[in-house]
């Protein structure tokens, strides 16, 4: 199997990543075609797919904060069982941040994602992918060893129509020992950041930016 990366809108590859998106996410949560071409030349946005016999099987997209010293899992797709792509992205995902803080003089503290909870978001088949299944994933990410952080979590539609997105939430990966809370305002700077592009907030959004002004930690819980 092999780590390929995308870097370009213009690659052929890239048509097939971004069809696969629409059919597996809903449309709040995938930013329209045009709109990437910037970001796949921000080398700080990674974006990989896992190829096996010439034929995409998972997808994976992460990115790292320099100035927080901390990543970010955007999303993974696994789009055919049986092959071990899901191990194999989470091992080459991990390889190439620890190679590039190598590289940047990072010292990273963990990686965020979000999920879904599967309580509330029973309705998100994920293109009848049984390995993208609410409750599978967040099992997943569970055993990778990712805790939810314990505050009421939404974000803003990929969209930009200035829709609130809930039924998910933030988690993080520490790569630190002793870490059972991250300070509101790293959260709070990091998300603020991380959606920064989107000019289109809802109220929730700024509901929630104003509640964790008011908080000093917020503790990692389990998944």
């Amino acid at each position: 199997m092999e780590y390929v990366q995308i870097k370009s809108i213009e690659d052929p590859l890239f048509a097939k990543l971004h069809k696969t998106m629409q059919e597996v996410f809903p449309p709040e949560e995938v930013l329209e075609y045009s709109l990437w071409e910037e970001p796949l030349k921000d080398p700080t946005i990674r974006v990989f797919l896992a190829v096996h016999e010439d034929e995409v099987v998972g997808v994976t997209e992460y990115r790292y904060n320099k100035e927080l010293n901390v990543a970010m899992t955007d999303f993974t797709i696994i789009t055919k069982e049986g092959l071990g792509v899901g191990p194999f992205l989470a091992k080459k995902r991990h390889e190439d941040l620890m190679n590039l803080a190598e590289e940047h003089d990072l010292d990273l503290i963990g990686m965020f994602a979000e999920i879904y909870d599967p309580y509330r978001a029973a309705d998100h088949s994920f293109g009848g992918i049984k390995v993208m299944d609410p409750f599978v994933r967040r099992e997943v990410l569970s055993h990778l060893g990712y805790q939810r952080l314990d505050f009421p979590y939404v974000h803003p539609a990929w969209t930009n129509e200035g829709e609130a997105v809930k039924e998910l939430d933030l988690c993080f990966l520490p790569y630190k020992e002793n870490i059972h809370s991250l300070k509101a305002s790293f959260v709070r700077d990091f998300i603020t950041t991380y959606y920064g592009v989107l000019s289109n907030k809802p109220p929730e959004w700024q509901s929630m930016i104003d509640n964790l002004n008011k908080q000093t930690d917020i503790l990692l819980k389990p998944l």
